[in-house]
């Protein structure tokens, strides 16, 4: 078995004060420093996403002026940007893989990113064998759901984190924890 951490766009759009800063971002962003502080050796790999969208151009219909807030947001995080960095609570250097998505177009899974190396995560998953991915991050109901589900698909052990996740909305966020969990990920606290 070879395990991996997800960190899934803990950014400072993403928490509260950014473009789309969702309620109990920062809290997020602290537990996961903590698990890694205290457990330096829980995983074999720490894998952290981050959306890096073009800020030149609409990403594919991402950004919007009126946006729905399902299939447009408004802009956050361009590359390059303060918006787009990792949060300050998380270290960077105790990530082992570095993934940008959503490059031009919209992306939610870290699944539809590549490493800073340009390797795709499915490719970065099978060369380092890993078995079991444990996922963390914002937003619940949105990157965190798809990067959870693909990483299923994918034919791996996911455990989702509740401790360690935040989402845009209550309703959506417990929905998406509802279908991970039928899906066969196993919905547990860090600790767990």
């Amino acid at each position: 078995m070879t395990s991996a951490l997800f960190i899934i766009d803990v950014q400072n759009d993403f928490t509260e004060g950014g473009a789309l800063g969702v309620e109990g971002g920062s809290a997020v962003a602290a537990g996961i420093a903590s698990l890694l502080a205290e457990h330096p050796d829980r995983y074999d790999y720490v894998f952290a996403s981050r959306d890096w969208h073009d800020g030149d151009n609409d990403n594919g219909g991402h950004f919007a002026v009126a946006p729905d807030f399902v299939d447009s947001w408004p802009e956050h995080c361009v590359a390059g940007t303060v918006g787009a960095e990792y949060h300050p609570a998380l270290d960077p250097s105790a990530v082992d893989v570095h993934v940008r998505k959503g490059q031009g177009k919209p992306a939610y899974s870290i699944f539809e990113g590549v490493t800073d190396e340009g390797e795709t995560v499915p490719a970065a998953l099978d060369r380092l064998g890993i078995t079991d991915v444990d996922v963390a991050g914002i937003a619940t109901d949105y990157c965190v759901l798809a990067s959870a589900l693909d990483t299923l698909e994918s034919g791996r052990t996911v455990r989702v984190l509740t401790d360690l996740v935040a989402g845009v909305a209550a309703e959506s966020s417990a929905a998406a924890l509802v279908t991970l969990d039928a899906a066969g990920a196993e919905i547990v606290e860090a600790g767990g």
